[in-house]
Order: structure tokens, then sequence, then C-alpha cells
């Protein structure tokens, strides 16, 4: 069994606070490997950047100070383009996501393979992938290259190299 982990793709990182030619660029992809799932009926787990209305007043917000993904705002949800029908979605308030991690570990005992798409490949993409790697080292974690966007795209290969380096598979493209 495979599964697709699709990061944080919300309208405020696609066309929002955050968005960018990039992230729009990799809609189409993220879109194909959801149906693709779909159709071999493995499953597909969102993950959504979720922040309350004290944003800046944490330490990512100080650190970013841009209002994103604000639970209940239009920015907050996933694009209206993607498919979550049968989806389970995953809030995370943070970049990488323990829940996301023992959720798959408690509920897939027979997983076979991770891939993960979305956004941002050198923050949520990366961070997430690697907590996936260390709480599942025998199960083998992917990403695909060309279904994820970084902040810029020399930060994107940046991190796909790093993940690289920690024996998680790079794809660039497998539909």
């Amino acid at each position: 069994m495979k599964i697709l982990i699709v990061v944080d793709m919300q309208k405020d990182f696609i066309y929002g606070a955050l968005g960018s030619k990039e992230a729009q660029a990799i809609l189409p992809a993220v879109k194909a490997k959801i149906a693709k799932y779909h159709k071999e009926n493995n499953p597909v787990i969102f993950t959504r950047d979720t922040h309350n209305a004290a944003y800046l007043n944490t330490q990512e917000g100080k650190l970013l100070p841009v209002e994103h993904c604000i639970k209940g705002s239009e920015g907050w949800h996933i694009s209206a383009e993607l498919d979550t029908a049968g989806s389970i979605i995953i809030d995370k308030p943070s970049f990488g996501s323990l829940e996301l991690a023992e959720y798959i570990k408690n509920t897939y005992p027979q997983i076979e393979e991770i891939e993960l798409v979305g956004l941002c490949t050198d923050i949520c993409v990366l961070s997430n992938a690697v907590i996936l790697k260390a709480a599942l080292p025998e199960v083998k974690v992917s990403v695909d290259g060309l279904a994820c966007a970084g902040v810029t795209p020399q930060s994107h290969q940046n991190a796909l190299y790093a993940m690289k380096m920690c024996q998680i598979n790079i794809k660039q493209g497998d539909l």
C-alpha cells in the first residue's frame, strides 16, 4: 500500500498572502497525483497549515510576520481545484506534524511507501518527510519534485538535495 500526503495546498499558499507562480504551476501535477492515488484505491491525506488570530504573537509569526492560514479564513481552505473527497485532513500548527506520523503509523501497519507533494518544499514538505522517515525508518518515503514548490526555485532545489541526503527518494514526476 502507498499513501499520498498532500502538504498545505491551501489558498493562502497558492493565490493568497504567501502565494506564488511556482505554487500555481504545480496544481495540475498535484491534481493528477491525487487522481492516480484515488484510482488505485490508495489513501490520500491532506495537511492544512492552521494558525489562530494571535499568529503574529507566535514564534513563527514574529519570524514570518505575514498572517496566513488563519483557521476558518478563506485562505486556510484547501484549493477547491483539488479533490479532497474521502481523504483525511490533518490540521497542523507547525511546519511538521507529529500527529501525521502517528496517524500513519497506527492506521496503516502494512504501508510500503509514503509519497509527499505540495507546499513548501523547503519548509513543510521537508519537515514532514524527515519526521515520517524518522517515525517509519523502514518505509520508503518519496517526494515528487515536480509536484512541489518552494519559497524560491533555489530553496526548492536545496530542499530536494537535503531530503535525498536523508535517504528520501526524490522523484521528478511519475504519472
